[in-house]
């Protein structure tokens, strides 16, 4: 019989779920709808139909040791959803607590995805054996999971670690959390996108980002653009590496890591990303860190990195 555990992220659109061994091979995969579902109850009864469904289609006998959820807001000591934006389930819901009546004798844990994705990055990616290291998520928002002698910093309520929402600029660009001038504002899919129609509307600049709406636009068309010389996509990249090296040369301040990895979406832009982000982090570092901090793509592959980053904080869970 193998040991497996579940690893279930949640989004805000699909959640995803994987039955997944020790050494990460996933054994079966599969989604559900997340917005389909008006009512929380409805939503879980669902989830757990389908992850018994299939558990029974696995031809070899497998034996479900934790569950681990990765979702928006999730806090781990409280193992709840806590006012998360982009699911239809409002305040303060108790995620774990009510996932357990259905898996009584298993132990189930939950965090933020971003915690999650950097426990992936510690188990299975370009993080193994490094106890001290930064994974930034870079999708429609910014998240973050900080380690620190091997260990998730959690802070005193659950939500340490937040750097998407550190200020960029005072009374800045309106964020999703009511905030102004959040880092995920400028350093995001969405922040990428916010900048190239600020260029084109200050500028006369030719470029073939001018042919489509904001809501059109995508990363990776500017990533596209910026390949073929597009001046403005050029340029947003160039902005956008600068605000992230300067706060990740201020992160470092904190956590002195070995290494920063960039995951997601916009992290697909490779060197046009990477350059820019490697040249202003190191110019704005305290001098003692200069050339000792690594920024490096994550090694973790999107198809199933949120599901694998899920199925590591259960394991880690199974340790203690």
């Amino acid at each position: 019989m193998r040991d497996v555990v579940i690893g279930i992220d949640i989004g805000g659109t699909f959640t995803k779920y994987g039955i997944i061994d020790k050494t990460g091979h996933c054994l079966k995969e599969n989604f559900t709808s997340t917005d389909k579902y008006q009512e929380f109850d409805m939503f879980l009864e669902n989830l757990q139909t389908e992850i018994e469904e299939s558990l029974v289609s696995i031809t070899e006998r497998v034996e479900v040791k934790a569950i681990g959820i990765g979702a928006p807001n999730g806090n781990y000591y409280s193992g709840t959803i806590e006012n998360a934006p982009n699911l239809n389930w409002k305040g303060i819901v108790p995620f774990v607590e009510r996932f357990k009546t259905f898996f009584p004798n298993i132990p189930v844990v939950l965090t933020n995805d971003a915690n999650a994705a950097a426990l992936g990055e510690m188990i299975y990616g370009g993080a193994k054996g490094m106890k001290d290291f930064i994974v930034i998520t870079l999708g429609t928002g910014l998240g973050s999971g900080i380690v620190v002698d091997g260990k998730l910093v959690y802070g005193h309520d659950g939500f340490a670690g937040e750097l998407g929402h550190i200020n960029v600029k005072h009374r800045g660009r309106e964020c999703g959390c009511g905030k102004r001038g959040c880092l995920e504002t400028y350093v995001s899919a969405t922040g990428l996108k916010r900048t190239v129609l600020k260029l084109m509307a200050e500028r006369i600049t030719e470029s073939e980002l001018r042919d489509y709406s904001f809501n059109d636009l995508t990363s990776k068309m500017v990533s596209e653009a910026a390949k073929k010389g597009d001046e403005i996509a050029l340029e947003a990249f160039e902005i956008t590496g600068r605000i992230l090296g300067v706060k990740l040369a201020d992160a470092v301040t904190c956590t002195s890591p070995e290494a920063i990895f960039l995951f997601g979406g916009l992290a697909r832009a490779g060197d046009l990303l990477l350059n820019p982000t490697r040249k202003y982090m190191e110019e704005n570092l305290f001098p003692v860190y200069r050339g000792k901090v690594k920024l490096i793509l994550s090694d973790l592959k999107e198809t199933n990195a949120a599901v694998l980053g899920a199925s590591a904080l259960a394991w880690k869970e199974l340790e203690k």
